[in-house]
């Protein structure tokens, strides 16, 4: 059985087998982490206290699995260098939490995360030459209520960027989408024996569209999760004796996710 869910930190495979490529982005991994993407915003200009224009504002974009979590990189600040005691602050939207500021680790940055996960803060603390903002994105691990709705868009994120007195000198959002769970293809089992006519059968979000393809990627069937999430159909035509491999893909409310791939032989009699 291969796992097609690829991190990037992702594929591995001995055999030739078909990847897609991810579907988002930028990806990034943390122990335990679904898929994500990060990604700018873009805002209207704003005026910094002392002034200044940011052409841009600052935002980011992720895509994390319910009950998983992810990471969204905050970036978009072109104005003045801020120095030392400069802080960027990230407020999670609702139905997720900030769970950590995987930056701190560095010289750099002091980071911290709020009891109740609500925001997380990087501080520069750097003792000599100033802390720019504008070198790259700023990660903040985010992690995602189990109970939330594929394809729904998380309201309320939020960040802001001040110099070492406080003082706002940018600000801005991030996007935050629920993404669809892996669906999984469970009968007939890797490494089986089974009929062409056998029933295909697994796990999905319950309400989703599921279909099962080939390694060409033809259909041979789809069926509907049902409120416990499992989903089956019966292939229209008889599958080919000999190996074959199957994946089963699901969609629900404008997101997909693609199952791993499940190899088996088909004979003219179950085994």
């Amino acid at each position: 059985m291969t796992d097609r869910r690829t991190f990037p930190h992702e594929p591995p495979s001995p055999t030739p087998v078909r990847r897609r490529p991810p579907l988002l982005l930028t990806a990034a991994l943390v122990a335990g982490t679904a898929l994500v993407m990060t990604g700018t915003a873009t805002a209207a200009p704003l005026r910094t206290d002392s002034g200044e224009f940011s052409a841009r504002g600052l935002g980011g974009g992720v895509t994390i699995v319910p009950g998983r979590s992810g990471l969204v990189e905050i970036s978009g600040y072109d104005g003045a260098d801020l120095p030392a005691g400069s802080s960027l602050r990230l407020t999670a939207p609702a139905g997720a939490r900030v769970t950590g500021t995987p930056l701190a680790d560095t010289a750099r940055f002091q980071g911290s995360v709020t009891a109740d996960g609500a925001t997380g803060t990087y501080i520069y603390v750097r003792d000599s030459g100033p802390g720019s903002w504008k070198d790259g994105g700023y990660p903040f691990a985010l992690a995602v209520d189990a109970r939330a709705v594929p394809g729904t868009r998380l309201p309320g994120c939020a960040v802001v960027l001040t110099d070492a007195g406080g003082a706002r000198r940018a600000s801005g959002s991030c996007t935050v989408t629920v993404g669809m769970p892996v669906p999984t293809l469970t009968e007939p089992a890797g490494g089986t024996f089974v009929s062409g006519a056998a029933r295909l059968a697994g796990t999905s979000y319950p309400g989703a569209r599921v279909s099962v393809l080939d390694a060409a990627e033809r259909k041979v069937c789809a069926g509907v999760a049902r409120i416990d999430g499992t989903w089956s159909c019966t292939p229209d035509t008889a599958l080919p004796e000999g190996a074959n491999r199957l994946h089963a893909s699901a969609a629900f409310n404008g997101v997909s996710a693609v199952g791993e791939d499940v190899d088996f032989t088909v004979t003219a009699r179950t085994a």
